[in-house]
């Protein structure tokens, strides 16, 4: 039976692009309370298809396809730069798919504005009209305001007017960050990616018996599936292990394993892969927030991924990525030494290297190391820094990774970090291995 959360996010999911909702709205078009409807405003901002803007109200927007990540829309743009709506409420859900900046004569800056892009310029009422007119909104930067027939035109043409504080080159700045960030989190794999869907996938339900296992085990060769309810949900997971000794007519409700570990769309796959480790799993179901079964992730399928993860390019740099390629092997020397220059931007405010750089430069020599010896993918367990001294900019470094013990499954490795053949830092990490075979 369909729950009223539920019942809301369809109600909403079904509105037309760019309604105005309100929790008051929603509570007497569903006959909920208002804070029933309010979480379930909040789970469709969360889901991307309603958004939130300061001074505006919470709007139904149109939920962006994750290869267009890169793209914003005028909504998002006013939360970004903190800014007012002039004009154009109606068009706030719409994808701007270039920015303008009006830093030349009218004409020159005509030439390069177009439908779908957004003009950011000054208190330039001309330059205001003809981007309208061309089918772009504007951003009007240096807290000016629109003349009255500019927001008149703005809301007949539903394209968006609006007015920030900032300046031409902090604005260009912010909306640019933010386009960055959104580029490094279309690198991030999730479950959402890679699973299979529940209509390709074989299951048993709560009513079930042993005997049923059997000939789905025979039928597919699998040997894992998750135990459903009559509502889809998840409750529990039945393998060989549990049906060993089990009686052909013993309930799969009696041998299953209950309240099972699951995964949403929305966790990483690297996350996935600690979680199936770490437990010692190979098959994790994937449900909503209802608890409800979405299809299943395999071991298989995380391993693949994490491998092809990291030949993929890099769209966006993050300061993890900063950090570790600045790290190098110190010459062809029988142990492995590696170097690193502590750059200003690697300290904290005392002018010491951060204690978050130490730590990523510590994991990062002992993973080389790691894979020198053993291949496989590196999931990072525990991490003890039991020795740090403060390290100066512009300080070079020497780490060098000791190799304890390297099992199967997992890797123990010992990090020392010198300065001026002083040192300064003893680490302990330990790991699993994800055999590749």
């Amino acid at each position: 039976m369909i729950t009223k959360h539920e019942q809301i996010l369809q109600y909403i999911e079904g509105l037309p692009i760019g309604e105005k909702i309100s929790v008051r709205q929603i509570a007497k078009a569903l006959s909920v309370s208002e804070g029933t409807a309010y979480r379930a405003i909040k789970d469709a901002e969360t889901k991307g298809f309603v958004s939130a803007i300061e001074r505006v109200g919470t709007i139904r927007i149109e939920q962006k396809k994750k290869e267009n990540i890169e793209k914003l829309t005028f909504a998002e743009v006013v939360n970004i730069i903190d800014g007012q709506v002039l004009g154009g409420r109606a068009g706030l859900h719409k994808t701007l798919n270039r920015f303008v900046i009006g830093a030349m004569k009218l004409e020159a800056m005509m030439r390069y504005t177009g439908p779908d892009n957004l003009l950011i310029v000054g208190n330039r009422t001309k330059a205001h009209e003809l981007a309208l007119q061309a089918g772009a909104g504007v951003l009007i930067t240096g807290g000016f305001q629109a003349d009255d027939h500019v927001t008149k035109l703005a809301d007949e043409l539903e394209l968006p007017v609006i007015t920030t504080t900032y300046d031409t080159f902090t604005v260009a700045t912010m909306i640019n960050r933010a386009i960055y960030d959104q580029l490094i989190k279309k690198e991030i794999v999730l479950v959402g990616d890679i699973f299979t869907p529940f209509d390709q996938t074989v299951s048993l339900t709560i009513g079930d018996k042993v005997s049923h296992w059997m000939e789905k085990n025979q039928t597919t060769l699998h040997s894992r599936f998750p135990v459903l309810d009559r509502q889809l949900k998840v409750q529990g997971i039945v393998t060989a292990k549990d049906i060993m000794g089990a009686e052909k007519e013993t309930p799969i409700e009696k041998v299953m394993t209950k309240q099972p570990i699951t995964v949403t769309m929305n966790t990483s796959v690297a996350a996935a892969a600690h979680m199936m480790i770490w437990e010692g799993i190979e098959l994790l179901p994937v449900v909503d927030d209802q608890n409800r079964i979405q299809g299943i992730v395999s071991r298989q399928d995380v391993l693949k991924t994490l491998q092809m993860a990291q030949r993929q390019p890099q769209m966006g740099e993050t300061l993890d990525d900063t950090i570790t390629n600045q790290i190098d092997l110190l010459g062809d020397r029988a142990e492995e030494i590696y170097t690193f220059e502590v750059t200003p931007q690697m300290t904290n405010q005392l002018g010491a290297i951060s204690y978050g750089v130490f730590t990523t430069i510590v994991t990062e020599a002992a993973r080389r190391s790691l894979r020198a010896k053993k291949k496989g993918d590196i999931v990072v367990e525990n991490i003890t820094i039991y020795f740090s001294k403060p390290v100066q900019m512009e300080s070079l470094l020497e780490i060098r990774p000791n190799l304890l013990e390297v099992g199967r499954k997992f890797g123990k490795v010992d990090v020392e970090v010198y300065n001026g053949g002083m040192l300064v830092g003893k680490a302990l990490m330990m790991c699993q291995i994800l055999d590749r075979q």
